[in-house]
């Protein structure tokens, strides 16, 4: 019974909210966070000052400007054990000597939601739940699904041989039941190389404010991020050793929901390192702005690139999720008809 009445109240909440003709701010965007690509997630998700394959067109699109052969890069999810399905699928494309076009497209869902709107059995009729006499009809339960759509249209431009810079085009489809909202919004970001190996790198996502405007009437404004990170990459042991670190900076009050705050504004942290033994394999490992510890591992084959990672919450004082997997591959096109041009 008490499971019953949480989901009753649960997806009270959710339609209620839905419902409510007021603009909604904090945390609108959240399904665009969890990130593309098992390097980048193995590393703690600091990327923005290291992307520099297809995967860039969703961490910096500045970073797409440094590919000199057309990639295709697919990642599945399992977030959370089999909770949320997270699935993405890039492709980028070098064009003339210095510009590179890309689109990104993430999906993810929960499905199998339990529907109870239409299947609470009141007893007296007074239209209030009381644990003690109501119950729910489970003939009448059905069920619907989440699911989120983005879709990334990326320019990036070599302005010098030290300076990147891109832009994307956002476009956002969010479903729950029967209700759907649509939002466009814009990204943009640079790299910047002041001395060879260190790598310096800012994005400012929904630089515009994205509006996400649902079916309802309902609004979701999600805020500007901004994301600056760092990295410098070692050589040692016959390899490379890159340590990157990231802040995301928020201006939505989120207070003890970040890393740390001043006032309104929040600071969340990535950090990470990717170990990689010349053109063979590499190992990572970090830390996440939602206290995850992630590992992982990438194989680098003729064309391809195969790359794994494990995220676990290392809070102890709550109920532990289940871990997260991610697999992807990159397929890059290295043939000479292919390279682009100049190289």
């Amino acid at each position: 019974m008490k499971k019953a009445i949480f989901v009753v109240f649960f997806l009270f909440s959710s339609f209620s909210y839905i419902y409510s003709q007021t603009v909604i701010a904090k945390y609108a965007g959240e399904f665009l966070a969890i990130g593309v690509g098992g390097r980048a997630l193995a590393m703690g998700s600091a990327q923005v000052a290291v992307a520099n394959d297809v995967t860039a067109g969703y961490w910096n699109p500045a970073g797409l400007a440094m590919l000199n052969y057309p990639q295709v890069a697919l990642m599945h999810e399992e977030h959370f054990g089999s909770l949320v399905n997270y699935n993405y699928a890039g492709v980028a494309i070098p064009y003339g000597k210095d510009m590179s076009f890309g689109l990104t497209i993430i999906r993810s869902s929960i499905d199998g939601i339990p529907d109870t709107r239409n299947a609470l059995y009141d007893a007296n009729g007074d239209g209030v739940l009381n644990i003690n006499t109501d119950r729910l009809d489970n003939s009448k339960i059905t069920e619907f699904n989440n699911t989120d759509w983005a879709f990334y249209l990326t320019f990036a431009k070599k302005q010098q041989d030290n300076f990147y810079w891109g832009a994307n085009v956002k476009i956002i489809r969010r479903n729950i039941a029967e209700f759907n909202a649509t939002g466009i919004g814009f990204d943009v970001g640079a790299i910047y190389i002041p001395t060879e190996n260190f790598f310096l790198g800012a994005n400012i996502q929904d630089v515009t404010t994205t509006l996400v405007a649902w079916s309802t009437g309902t609004n979701e404004l999600i805020s500007p991020t901004l994301k600056i990170g760092a990295a410098y990459a070692l050589s040692i042991f016959s390899g490379k050793l890159m340590p990157a670190l990231d802040f995301d900076i928020r201006f939505e009050n989120r207070k003890t929901a970040s890393t740390f705050a001043v006032g309104p504004v929040s600071f969340d942290v990535h950090s990470g390192f990717e170990y990689k033994f010349k053109n063979i394999f590499a190992i990572r490992a970090g830390y996440n702005e939602v206290k995850e510890f992630t590992l992982g591992a990438g194989i680098f084959l003729p064309k391809l690139q195969l790359d794994y990672s494990y995220a676990r919450s290392s809070q102890s004082n709550v109920e532990s999720l289940p871990a997260s997997h991610r697999i992807s591959l990159i397929i890059t096109l290295e043939q000479q008809k292919y390279v682009r041009e100049g190289m």
